[in-house]
Parts: structure tokens; sequence; C-alpha cells
């Protein structure tokens, strides 16, 4: 027992330097390469997250702008059609005034165009009445003998 313990002994003693280089490469590895890289990788996560939200705060600012236009946008349209209602309206307002206008204008015309019709006819019908009196009376001499005619044109 006691040779396995020495050699024991003697490959623990021979495997000491070992774990010193070992431990010694472990700091080393931590120290020269672990470190920095990690450090690397923090800044990079840093940089990629930090592009990210400020993309992302782009973006929204981007989207509010869009929506400010979107609303002004509308407004003009909104504005651009009241305008060309209310023109609308008022030229349906000026055509309905001279419609009436000329309205007024034509039942006046017809009316003295009755008036005048009017007239032309009661002095037809005077003219009418006049002439059938003349008209029978001539019938009468023309047709009657002369005798009859004196006694009936009497009565």
């Amino acid at each position: 027992m006691d040779q396995i313990l020495n050699q024991l002994g003697e490959l623990v003693l021979g495997s000491v330097p070992t774990i010193v280089l070992f431990v010694l490469l472990v700091a080393a590895y931590n120290l020269l390469v672990r470190r920095p890289l990690d450090r690397v990788l923090a800044e990079r996560r840093a940089r990629t997250s930090g592009a990210v939200e400020q993309s992302r705060k782009a973006f929204a600012a981007a989207e509010a702008e869009t929506a400010a236009y979107e609303e002004k946008l509308r407004a003009a349209k909104a504005e651009i059609f009241q305008a060309r209602d209310k023109k609308l309206k008022q030229w349906n307002a000026e055509r309905e005034a001279a419609l009436a206008q000329v309205r007024t204008h034509t039942q006046e015309r017809v009316r003295g165009a009755r008036q005048e019709i009017e007239q032309s006819a009661q002095e037809a019908r005077v003219q009418i009445v006049g002439l059938s009196d003349e008209l029978s009376s001539r019938v009468l001499k023309a047709v009657l003998p002369a005798g009859v005619r004196s006694t009936e044109v009497a009565q």
C-alpha cells in the first residue's frame, strides 16, 4: 500500500505543474479572451438593442407623422367638399332665381296674351253679333217675298 501511496504522491506531485499551468491558462484565457469577448458581445448587444429601440422610436414617430398628415389631408378634403357644396348651392340658388324671374316674365306674357285673346274674342263676338243681324236681314230679304218680309220684320 505504501507503494500505491508513493505512486499516487508522485502522480499528484507530477500533476501539480500541470494543474498550475492549467489554472494559469484558465486565468490567461479569462483575462485575454473571455473578458474582452464578453465586453465586445455586451457592446454589440447594446448597439443592436439600441438600434432596434431607435428604429422602433423612428417607426412610431413616422406613424404619428403619417397620421397627422392623413388628418390634415382629411381636413383639406372636407374643406374642399364644403367649398364645392357651398358653390353648388350658390349656383343652384342663382339658377332658381333666374328660373323664377323667367317664370314670372313668362306668366306676365301669358296673361297679356290671354287678355289680348279675350279682347280679340270679345271684339269678334261684337262683330259676329253685328254681322249676324245684317246677315239675317239679308237672308230674309233674299228668301222671303217682299210682303211677308215687312210684316215679320215689324213683329
